[in-house]
């Protein structure tokens, strides 16, 4: 089946999603190390993502733990250091599928308020048909609920879904619904899976 809508994940898809690396240039390696050691930070982000709210989230954990305040509060106060880095070549993938009438959905594990600030600051994430944002939606891939919603919401069934995402989970729960899938480890892989789905020409996917 030829897809009708090709759905892309955000965090290291379309926008490299990096803490470390962030953490790293502000503090140093080693006390990165340290804080990420000491604190979930991971964690509390995975609880942002299923709807917490982001600022005071952030400032609660870093208050108890004062001695790591600074650095918890970076996640906030610098967020845009961490996840702002563009990956140019899926959004031209984005665009150029939208520009042959291809529908496209974004189906992301972010926080609300948190991905409200990015559209701010970062133009393509307002450039998706629609966008399914796990902080929005109570749920978090790969729950299969929230691949469910995304089926009930676009009235499209699972066959005619082709997703990417860059964590196999979420794929393979993806696929266990019935949908197309393709794990995503660069561009050009995404590139070469809209062509052989019939959604882009090797021209138009930059190949």
């Amino acid at each position: 089946m030829r897809p009708q809508a090709a759905i892309f994940d955000i965090g290291n898809v379309l926008l490299e999603w990096n803490p470390e690396r962030a953490y790293d240039a502000a503090f140093g390696e080693a006390r990165r190390r340290a804080v990420f050691a000491a604190v979930d930070l991971h964690g509390m982000n995975l609880a942002i993502d299923a709807g917490a709210p982001f600022r005071a989230t952030v400032y609660d954990t870093a208050g108890r733990h004062p001695a790591w305040s600074e650095e918890i509060r970076f996640w906030h106060d610098h967020w845009l250091e961490m996840a702002g880095v563009r990956i140019e070549g899926s959004i031209r993938l984005l665009r150029a599928l939208r520009a042959g009438g291809v529908p496209v959905f974004a189906l992301t594990n972010f926080g609300d308020d948190s991905f409200a600030f990015a559209q701010s600051r970062i133009d393509v994430l307002n450039e998706f048909d629609r966008a399914f944002v796990s902080g929005r939606m109570g749920v978090t891939k790969p729950d299969p609920a929230i691949y469910a919603a995304v089926e009930a919401e676009t009235g499209l069934p699972p066959g005619a879904l082709l997703f990417t995402d860059d964590r196999a989970e979420n794929v393979a729960a993806a696929a266990a619904r019935g949908w197309q899938v393709h794990h995503f480890e660069g561009w050009e892989g995404w590139a070469r899976r809209l062509v052989q789905a019939g959604l882009l020409t090797p021209a138009g996917a930059g190949l």
